[in-house]
């Protein structure tokens, strides 16, 4: 993925009072930042927010956090949040890579939006549901692992659902064209630039029993 760069993105960034600057120091206790126990839903990936913006937006019960590793990706999503009010939403500056340093067994679902495919077999370890990453997740979900995917590459699509049946999820919802599905869907930009162009969205959703 190619990204231009944007003057002063991690400055923008860092002065966000979404932005968690020291997210470790919250480990195990994301409910009092957050001042209530509310489930927390993470989205790994967050992009330019549209995604997790709104689902913040129409269900004020629950807690997200958005993570993002690119800081010129994520100060369009700071830059959309600037004259919102949003208690119920915060945001991470972060590789995935690091998420035991984070939390600590109090994350009810994960959301994965058109992450990168990696589609090259000697960097598979690096897609979001792989087994690398899913040890990682077992540690940071609070109950029972659920993940939740929308991607319009079919590669890491059918991958996901290997690894991730491999690792002990049960896949109990799965649609290769999500916009014909009467499932509640907030669309990312990445998915409205694909949606226009008539490409179809494979979605899944995985519980780990």
């Amino acid at each position: 993925m190619r990204l231009r760069k944007v003057k002063n993105a991690l400055d923008t960034v860092n002065t966000s009072k979404y932005i968690i600057l020291e997210p470790e120091k919250h480990k195990g206790n994301f409910n009092k930042l957050f001042n209530n126990d509310n489930p927390i839903y993470l989205e790994i990936g967050m992009g330019k927010g549209n995604f997790i913006i709104q689902n913040a937006l129409n269900h004020p019960k629950n807690n997200y956090i958005g993570l993002e590793k690119y800081e010129s990706v994520q100060v369009r999503a700071v830059q959309k949040l600037e004259k919102l009010d949003l208690p119920n939403l915060k945001l991470i500056h972060m590789d995935a890579q690091n998420l035991k340093n984070v939390f600590d067994k109090e994350i009810d679902t994960i959301f994965l939006n058109f992450s990168d495919p990696w589609p090259k077999s000697r960097h598979s370890k690096r897609r979001l549901t792989s087994s690398f990453f899913l040890e990682i997740y077992d540690s940071i979900f609070k109950g029972k692992p659920h993940i939740i995917q929308k991607t319009d590459n079919i590669g890491l699509f059918a991958s996901s659902i290997v690894s991730l049946s491999e690792y002990g999820y049960t896949i109990h919802n799965c649609s290769l064209d999500l916009h014909s599905e009467t499932i509640e869907n907030f669309e990312t930009e990445y998915e409205e630039k694909f949606a226009s162009k008539g490409e179809k969205i494979n979605y899944l959703d995985a519980v780990k029993e």
